[in-house]
């Protein structure tokens, strides 16, 4: 024990945690650790090779505000990458399954008045105390634990439907100027390009909300059953796109029925929904994975994934957008995008159902990434 001295800071293994500045450096380079998760690292390192349980993490950390596990889960998962720790091999901390985690690193304790201290496994440091919330708010090193993790669950349901809906709103949007404007090049007798041009454009929209509300909600709803876990969130984007995907085919199928008198031999639903939605998944879980990569870095992934299932859907004799329209078009070739689609070759298909997917699931990893990264930024 250090009698008489106060704890300047702890170091192990090349860290430095400096609980007085509120900062975590290595080798002098500054480790970004925010809010309470920091809080959570202070109380894993200053008991080195103690049981740390979940109350106490609760009590010591949150001081009471309800979470979920989830939010603890969340924490160490961030802190085990900040670390370059991992679980299954742990150098820092270490997982007690169902009771908490401890810190399995030798910590060194440095004192302002009696130098340095070791402290093994067997030796507890000396206490030192958090600052309260109210104090790090006063001196602005602190905004709260604003974490999406830290959420109730019902608000990070909504907040994930929404991005969906976003999402799935910018994608159709793109999609929509695109087939509007190949629409327009050869507009029927009587329409005004411009006209072409909106319909499709608000079609391809409503399409993309419809699909960003199933798989966005999905997901969100799979995310929290199964928080981290790939499985879970793949299942609940795939249930979510394929019952809106079957919705919407049914409800399209018996609208050109009654406006135009004759239906196309097939257009999207379930089964494409149950693809696009499993990878709507994986690109929440890919988001979260890698929290720390560049927004670009992660919708670069999430727009292979949507290619990936692009192609999957063609592959299987699914239909995305192009392959929608190409069948109206064979119904109807007078139609608009008639003589372009009708007779769009298989490769050319293919191709166009890869760009709508990666469209699609990019434009859903953006939003699923702006909102958790922007509450985490808080």
């Amino acid at each position: 024990m250090l009698s008489g001295s106060r704890i300047e800071a702890l170091e192990f293994d090349g860290f430095r945690l400096e609980p007085g500045e509120r900062r975590l450096t290595r080798e002098g380079v500054v480790v970004e650790v925010s809010g309470r998760y920091l809080d959570a690292l202070l109380l894993l390192a200053r008991s080195p090779g103690e049981l740390v349980t979940k109350d106490r993490f609760m009590a010591e950390v949150w001081r009471g505000i309800p979470v979920t596990d989830e939010a603890l889960t969340q924490c160490i998962r961030s802190l085990r990458k900040a670390l370059g720790d991992e679980a299954g091999r742990p150098r820092y901390i270490e997982t007690v399954p169902r009771h908490g985690y401890r810190f399995v690193a030798e910590v060194r304790a440095v004192a302002t008045t009696a130098g340095l201290a070791l402290a093994s496994h067997e030796t507890a440091l000396p206490e030192f105390s958090l600052r309260s919330p109210e104090d790090e708010a006063a001196s602005g090193n602190l905004k709260g634990d604003s974490t999406f993790s830290s959420l109730p669950p019902r608000s990070q349901w909504l907040l994930l439907v929404a991005a969906g809906l976003v999402g799935g709103a910018g994608a159709g949007l793109v999609g929509g100027i695109a087939y509007g404007l190949i629409a327009a090049t050869e507009p029927p007798t009587g329409t005004g390009a411009v006209s072409i041009l909106l319909v499709m454009t608000c079609l391809c929209v409503l399409i993309g909300l419809l699909g960003g509300l199933g798989v966005g909600s999905g997901s969100a709803l799979g995310r929290l059953l199964g928080p981290g876990r790939l499985f879970p969130l793949m299942a609940g984007g795939a249930i979510g796109g394929m019952v809106v995907g079957a919705l919407g085919r049914l409800i399209g199928l018996d609208a050109f029925s009654l406006l135009i008198g004759s239906r196309p031999l097939a257009i999207t639903g379930g089964s494409e929904g149950l693809i696009i939605g499993a990878m709507a998944g994986a690109a929440l879980w890919l988001v979260e994975r890698d929290e720390r990569d560049l927004p670009s870095a992660v919708v670069g992934k999430g727009a292979l994934l949507g290619a990936v299932a692009g192609l999957l859907v063609t592959l299987g004799g699914g239909k995305m957008m192009a392959g929608s329209l190409a069948t109206l078009a064979a119904v109807h070739p007078d139609a608009p995008l008639g003589r372009l689609l009708a007779h769009l070759s298989p490769s050319l298909l293919m191709a166009a159902g890869a760009a709508e997917g990666a469209i699609f699931i990019a434009a859903l990893t953006l939003a699923f990434a702006l909102v958790l990264r922007s509450r985490s930024a808080q």
